[in-house]
């Protein structure tokens, strides 16, 4: 299915220096598919999450942001979490 605003929104990030973001898809949540490579740190990668809800992502002023790390490779994914007030 085509998602031109996830398209859009990959591309931004790549501008903004995200490299590992692979896909995204919008829709009521946003969702990111990351190269596993560059995001094997887990403190490193949900750093990174949150420059890019803080930076591109969400609307501080009229949203919150929750963010979930599940692996791929498996049904177990771990879940870190940035909300915002």
């Amino acid at each position: 299915m085509l998602d031109p605003q996830g398209d859009a929104v990959g591309r931004m990030l790549e501008k903004l220096g995200f490299q590992e973001v692979k896909r995204v898809r919008v829709g009521k949540l946003i969702e990111l598919d990351l190269d596993a490579h560059r995001t094997q740190d887990r403190e490193y990668l949900l750093a990174r999450l949150i420059q890019m809800a803080d930076g591109l992502l969400a609307n501080p002023v009229m949203e919150t942001y929750e963010i979930q790390v599940e692996d791929s490779g498996s049904m177990d994914g771990g879940i870190g979490g940035a909300p915002k007030a």
